[in-house]
């Protein structure tokens, strides 16, 4: 589109910029997402609820997450029965869900709104973010969606719309406070959490990264990006540096139908989780050295190599474990710090993706 006929088009269809909340909650009204954890038009919505998927929703889509909320609802359906659930019952129930850290500061802020605030949580922004695992971004998601305070919380999806709308130049993350800015503008003088969750939804389903279906969206008449042609090069973006390929051994030891696994530390990545004994993961790792690191277990003549590597990417880095197995006699002891567990009841233990996989190479054919 050229500007000429850009500047015809926003002088046929004028948009007043006090205009863009009430055609937001219009559209939320007829459009909103039925999920788990919302609250349907007219009904109270519950701060365990919010709290709860915001905290799964922190790096994992929405589809992924509905499972593992139902799951965790059903087990614990208040603030105070997972207050009082242990952590690993917690690590359990997470496993699989990545990002693992989330489920140690949700199990720890379970137990402070418990132990500090009667089971009730906090009705202010600030109050919020005293809780364990409630950065500025959530503790505003809560406050507005909980208690309507009028508080604009900025996820991905809001990013997106709101970098369009006013074709922000200015790449992430530099750009995040004129974008926190000016997504305070779309808010209302009330219903705070159905504008936060309006813009969600916008983001999610019509300003999409790529293919935004435009034509549909109530604000597409004076969308800066949409006006220039442009909008799927919003938000503009700084290069990521990839992170460096990290190489290790995970050993697969078994005794009859037993698995020698062990608890890694609490502190760290993938902390507090249930994992089989590795070396350590580290850049240009020779496998000799790999190896030295196995365990010391008696019976243990000769560790067979299994062909081929597992692969896992986490946030800042990909990973390839070669597996290496073994197997010991019946009355083996494990190693201390390491346990035997039945290989029937794995899926009931905190395992992370990747020990999964690794699991799964090792003790298939």
């Amino acid at each position: 589109m050229s500007p000429a006929v850009a500047k015809i088009e926003r002088q046929e269809k004028p948009v007043v910029a006090e205009s863009r909340p009430a055609l937001l909650l219009d559209w939320y009204d007829r459009h909103r997402r039925r999920l788990p954890w919302r609250a349907a038009a007219g009904e109270r919505t519950d701060p365990y609820r919010v709290w709860l998927s915001e905290i799964m929703l922190q790096q994992t889509g929405v589809k992924t997450v509905g499972p593992y909320f139902e799951k965790f609802l059903a087990r614990w359906p208040d603030v105070t029965a997972l207050g009082r659930a242990s952590l690993d019952d917690v690590l359990r129930m997470w496993a699989g869900l990545g990002y693992y850290s989330r489920a140690r500061n949700l199990h720890a802020c379970a137990v402070t709104v418990l132990r500090d605030h009667a089971g009730v949580f906090p009705d202010t922004e600030e109050g919020l973010r005293q809780l364990p695992g409630i950065g500025p971004y959530t503790a505003k998601a809560i406050a507005a969606i909980a208690f309507d305070i009028r508080t604009m919380p900025v996820d991905g999806n809001i990013e997106r719309v709101v970098s369009r709308l006013y074709a922000i130049e200015e790449p992430l993350p530099q750009a995040k406070p004129r974008i926190q800015e000016l997504a305070a503008t779309l808010l209302g003088p009330s219903r705070a959490g159905d504008s936060a969750q309006a813009l969600m939804d916008l983001g999610s389903s019509i300003c999409t990264p790529k293919k935004p279906a435009c034509t549909l969206c109530p604000l597409n008449d004076d969308c800066s990006a949409r006006l220039r042609g442009d909008q799927e090069t919003f938000p503009r973006k700084a290069p990521k540096k990839p992170g460096m390929l990290r190489r290790g051994a995970a050993f697969i030891i078994t005794r009859g139908d037993e698995l020698l696994v062990r608890t890694r530390a609490e502190k760290g990545l993938l902390g507090g989780m249930t994992e089989v004994p590795v070396s350590d993961w580290l850049a240009r790792q020779d496998d000799k050295v790999a190896l030295e690191q196995a365990p010391d277990l008696n019976g243990v003549a000769r560790w067979h190599r299994k062909a081929g590597v597992v692969t896992h990417v986490f946030t800042h880095f990909p990973l390839e474990l070669v597996i290496y197995t073994a197997d010991v006699a019946a009355r083996t002891r494990a190693p201390e710090g390491m346990r035997w567990v039945p290989i029937a009841t794995l899926a009931d233990e905190a395992l992370p993706n990747v020990m999964r996989k690794a699991i799964a190479h090792g003790l298939g054919e």
